[in-house]
């Protein structure tokens, strides 16, 4: 269960470096959309509703006014970590598909009930996924079909998710798929497949102000 552990941490390993949430003056670059992936865009609306469901799962969860503003606080900036790992999950996906790997459906039930076995039981599991991931439960079979995405495309590279040689991969289908994000949510590091805030003077840190407004 090590190996599947740290490979629960791939979306998550280039998050937990990022800088605050940051808001700047609008790009007519990009109407609409918090990034563009292989042509594809991420609409801003999307992510809202995306960062949306981790507070509705956050609000169900916690059911005591004070409990649920600290899990706010905790999670300040979502909106950032919930755009990077979408940006990442396409890129993984493409890193993958350039090395022959499918995942089956059978794969990430193995890989639910080993992980829902070592947290005790799926309720925990889904609880430790939105805790420690911003993953919200409707969500966590897509994420899992993803770590095994990861953990297969590793395994095809002869090493493991943590070593240069797996991100290599990453930053190459980065490259491919010409990842660029609207600069009111910084850039797109194509060497460490990360989201990086854009140093300008006119950008102001707004998260802890979100953090402490009521949703």
């Amino acid at each position: 269960m090590h190996r599947r552990r740290r490979t629960a941490l791939v979306l998550t390993a280039a998050i937990a470096a990022a800088a605050p949430l940051l808001t700047a003056c609008g790009s007519d670059a990009h109407p609409g959309a918090a990034a563009v992936v292989g042509g594809q865009r991420i609409t801003v609306s999307q992510l809202e509703e995306r960062v949306g469901e981790v507070r509705a799962a956050q609000r169900a969860a916690v059911r005591d006014e004070a409990q649920y503003r600290q899990a706010i606080a905790r999670t300040g900036t979502l909106t950032r970590d919930t755009l990077q790992t979408m940006v990442l999950d396409r890129v993984l996906h493409r890193a993958a598909q350039d090395a022959g790997v499918t995942v089956t459906r059978k794969e990430v039930q193995t890989m639910r009930s080993g992980l829902e076995k070592q947290a005790g039981g799926g309720k925990a599991l889904e609880t430790t996924w939105l805790q420690q991931y911003g993953i919200p439960p409707q969500r966590l079979e897509e994420n899992l079909r993803l770590q095994v995405e990861a953990q297969k495309l590793a395994e095809k590279l002869g090493t493991d998710t943590s070593r240069p040689e797996f991100w290599k991969a990453l930053s190459d289908a980065s490259k491919e798929l010409d990842v660029d994000l609207n600069p009111r949510y910084g850039t797109w590091d194509v060497r460490k497949s990360s989201r990086a805030d854009a140093r300008t003077p006119w950008v102001r840190d707004v998260t802890a102000t979100r953090a402490q407004q009521p949703m």
